[in-house]
């Protein structure tokens, strides 16, 4: 039989940029020497070196951009599982047929086909020579930094904290309890005493299924949000033990025993002896899970209209059911009533919220009767709404707990209301601290809306509003217009700046004159002039002109009724609308190229850079510090603090350097406003937010996240924890409505989103992405970790990807992950680095080249260094 004839492709290799699998270092033509040094140079954890037709093939560990023509070796690309070094036709790939997982080579004209999977896998750690080489022992030069303290959140109040008179509970009440939670109770015994007898073959059979699938335990001071759903494990578990003790003789066993439980408790009551009732007292609520129901005999909600005359066990042997319920609920609603009576305050609390489960009505009766302590803990441990809760802990004289729990919960405004319905003292207390708060994060604006009420504190709003114009910038622009909408008196000393940001004609102030003109009309009513409405009319027209800004005319029109605008509306032209889409949005747009050489490299080099507004940028200088410049890349300001990495607030007040240290972080407090850099602490720091509030920064450290106190002036302390998560967490962000993060854990990692209202609070775990920001991951095959996905980073609609093609670094920006809308090139080597930033797109190189690319229009603009 005739061997098949060898197939013979048109095309030998790949041709233009493609996204490269994998490389083929052929040492006959390099010489060994040279392509052991270029498969080492393309090595990265998760890549696999294989020995292949008398070379090494090097299988990246993530497919990447290349340019074939300035490619190191043979370029291959992955094509329906199987790696190509030229592109096939279709009938050529069929008379090949490569099964999946194997590399095709065209050598000599013809087409060859490796098995990966048989081939020689390359340890190139071999390769490495390392016998000249010690060891030496290090050690840390101080001691490690301290755990991160957490404000812990309060534990319901134990039933000791209801007064010495509340009678320790029967043991037989114990068991009920246990067995309502899920433990290994199994019914409460009778009345009378009697020994205990060794474990059933039931419990012995639960407690050995509990043991197979316990839950994680809760982390310390994460509070409700830190607790795990229940596995499907642990719902399977649920309904059997909830079948059987419906539908088996031994459910009707406990149900009789049940029975006789509850007619001896209604015996106490009915005798008045309510301190012995209240030993054997089991609680009630009005949302009570299925197995509270359950051991308790009453009937769940019905899960069909199908009539089951058999059925018997547990939830029918107590009869009446609801009825019940209801007769408990009034003999515990009498002896509430009957202890008010008597004086005895704290127990009838208990009885309250312990055995009725009326948790509010509890803290609300614990108040009036002056127990302000024990109602504050009590609101905190049950889980009330968070505004009580801060409510509680002001009247409870622990303002610093109140702020605490108030910064972490986002609820000052809930309980201001709360406090102002009762309490107008305490009100205006809490209204004050909660604008010193705002007015500390920078949060000036805020700040001023909620301490206006309070007309002695004008002058404070006016120091504020003082303080964030200094800074400048959108934000300084809107203080500017606040400054002259609430202080009318302020007209001469408000002329010279305003008329000074009006008169200034350059593109880097247009966003600052939109701002003031948006105040303007936002904070002035319609029929009150302030004086500098035709110079505002003037200055939008002029920018609109120069092409600085895109002016519609639904932001002239409020402005042109104002009284002082007369002769300028009767002259004012018609202002064309023209609607111009984002670049995002555009149906045909072409790709941005840009090609920086380097002999454009600055003087320093770049490690991290963060977009201001006004066209101002901070820059991360490594050791040699922090240096704010402005769009035309002279010096503002310079900070002498180490800083690899920074985190701005979002009110561009201030921010933190990170620099690192070993296993740890140096942290540095930069202040903008007055030119302040101040050392803060070395702490363990994982993984990072981008940018903090002003008030938290969230951090991760491994399988925990912190919310850090970023105003704490001393130590470094967290306002909220949650812990023992599923792996480590390597990536956060955060906005002002959603924290997420991203666990890595084989074999996959999981996306979790925490709502901030009223939390953090866990809404959502997923195995997907959806959209948000984080990174992707990927399975590490050479350390068997998850890892996200390098050199990509997103900003919801888009993608930038980086990547080495031959003496070059190239940026690939693209919209929705596959619209290509910008490729710019990097000369030289070094690694590009790239931030999302205040609607732009900053790239920078450890060259000291520094880009800006402007995501509302499609520019770019280069900003040179001094």
């Amino acid at each position: 039989m005739s061997r098949p004839a060898p197939v013979t492709p048109r095309q030998h290799v790949h041709r233009g940029t493609l996204v490269v699998a994998a490389f083929w270092f052929d040492p006959g033509l390099l010489g060994e020497r040279e392509a052991r040094a270029r498969v080492l140079a393309h090595w990265t954890p998760g890549a696999g070196v294989f020995e292949v037709a008398g070379g090494w093939l090097v299988r990246l560990a993530h497919p990447r951009p290349q340019d074939c023509a300035a490619a190191p070796g043979l370029p291959l690309t992955w094509e329906a599982d199987v790696l190509l070094s030229a592109p096939l036709s279709g009938p050529e790939r069929k008379r090949l047929a490569p099964p999946a997982g194997s590399a095709v080579l065209i050598r000599a004209g013809r087409a060859e086909l490796f098995r990966l999977e048989g081939a020689h896998k390359v340890d190139v750690a071999a390769w490495l020579e390392v016998s000249d080489w010690s060891l030496l022992p290090v050690k840390g030069l101080g001691a490690a930094p301290p755990p991160v303290p957490v404000l812990e959140p309060a534990a319901v109040p134990p039933r000791g904290a209801f007064g010495p008179r509340l009678p320790a509970p029967a043991p037989e009440a114990e068991r009920m309890r246990a067995r309502m939670q899920g433990g290994l109770g199994t019914g409460p015994a009778p009345l009378a005493r009697r020994t205990e007898a060794p474990p059933s073959g039931w419990q012995r059979w639960r407690a050995w299924l509990q043991s197979r699938w316990r839950p994680p335990a809760p982390s310390p001071g994460g509070g409700p949000t830190a607790l795990a759903p229940p596995s499907q494990a642990q719902k399977l578990l649920a309904r059997l033990s909830t079948w059987i003790l419906r539908n088996t003789p031994l459910g009707t066993l406990l149900g009789q025993r049940q029975a006789e439980y509850v007619r001896k408790l209604f015996d106490l009551f009915e005798q008045g002896d309510l301190q012995e009732a209240l030993r054997y007292a089991i609680p009630l609520g009005a949302h009570m899970t299925e197995t509270e129901r359950v051991a308790l005999g009453l009937p769940g909600p019905r899960e069909s209209l199908t009539i089951r005359p058999r059925a018997a066990g547990a939830a029918s042997v107590m009869g009446g059911g609801a009825q019940v319920y209801n007769a408990l609920k009034a003999r515990y609603r009498a002896a509430f009533l009957r202890l008010v009576r008597e004086g005895q305050i704290d127990e009838a609390a208990f009885v309250l919220t312990e055995l009725l489960g009326a948790h509010e009505e509890a803290v609300s009766f614990l108040e009036i009767h002056g127990r302000l302590r024990l109602a504050a803990e009590l609101a905190e441990g049950r889980g009330l709404p968070p505004g009580l809760v801060v409510r509680q802990w002001l009247l409870a004289q622990e303002p610093h707990r109140a702020v605490a729990f108030a910064r972490r919960s986002g609820a000052f405004a809930d309980a201001v209301l709360r406090l102002e319905a009762t309490h107008h003292s305490e009100a205006r207390t809490l209204r004050r601290l909660w604008a010193e708060m705002l007015a500390e994060t920078g949060d000036v604006l805020r700040a001023v809306t909620v301490i206006w009420p309070l007309e002695e504190e004008h002058p404070r709003a006016r120091a504020w509003l003082e303080q964030g114009i200094a800074l400048g910038g959108v934000g300084g622009a809107r203080a500017l217009a606040r400054l002259v909408a609430f202080f009318p008196d302020t007209f001469e000393a408000a002329q010279g700046p305003v008329m000074a940001l009006l008169e200034d004609g350059s593109r880097e102030r247009a966003a600052e004159r939109t701002a003031f003109a948006t105040g303007l009309i936002r904070e002035i009513p319609v029929d009150v002039a302030t004086g500098f409405e035709g110079a505002v009319v003037r200055a939008l027209l002029r920018d609109r002109a120069a092409g600085h800004t895109w002016l519609e005319a639904e932001l002239l029109s409020p402005l042109l009724k104002k009284p002082s605008c007369v002769a300028l509306r009767t002259d004012m032209p018609k202002v064309p609308t023209v609607y111009r889409p984002p670049w995002d949005e555009e149906a045909v747009a072409g790709v941005l190229s840009e090609f920086l050489p380097v002999a454009e490299a600055g003087p320093y080099p770049i490690h991290d850079a963060v977009a201001l507004s006004g066209q101002r940028t901070l820059l991360a200088l490594g050791e040699g510090g922090v240096r704010l410049i402005r769009a035309d890349g002279t010096c503002v300001a310079h900070f002498d603090v180490p800083a690899f990495a920074l985190v701005p607030s979002v009110h561009e007040d201030r921010l933190v350097a990170l620099a690192p240290r070993g296993e740890l972080q140096r942290l540095s407090r930069i202040e903008l406003g007055s030119r302040r850099a101040t050392h803060w602490c070395d702490a363990r720091v994982d993984a990072f937010a981008p940018s903090h509030d002003g008030s938290r920064w969230f951090i991760a450290q491994g399988d925990t996240v912190l919310a850090v106190d970023v105003l704490e002036a001393g130590a470094f302390q967290a306002l909220w924890r949650v812990s023992e998560l599923d792996g480590p967490v390597v990536a956060l962000t955060v906005d002002s409505e959603w924290l997420r993060f991203v666990t890595a854990a084989a074999p996959s990692g999981q996306y979790w989103s925490y709502a901030l209202e009223n939390g953090p609070t866990l809404r959502s775990r997923k195995a997907q992405r959806g959209g948000t920001d984080l990174p992707p991951l990927a399975l590490n095959t050479g350390t068997g970790k998850v890892e996200p996905v390098k050199n990509c980073v997103f900003s919801a609609p888009w993608m930038l990807c980086t990547a080495q093609t031959g003496t070059q670094q190239e940026a690939f920006l693209y919209v929705r992950e596959k619209d290509l809308r910008a490729r710019i090139a990097f000369e030289g080597e070094e690694p590009v680095g790239a931030r999302f930033s205040g609607g732009e797109l900053l790239l920078f190189d450890r060259l000291g080249r520094l880009l800006r690319v402007d995501l509302a229009r499609g520019t770019v603009r280069r900003v040179p260094l001094d």
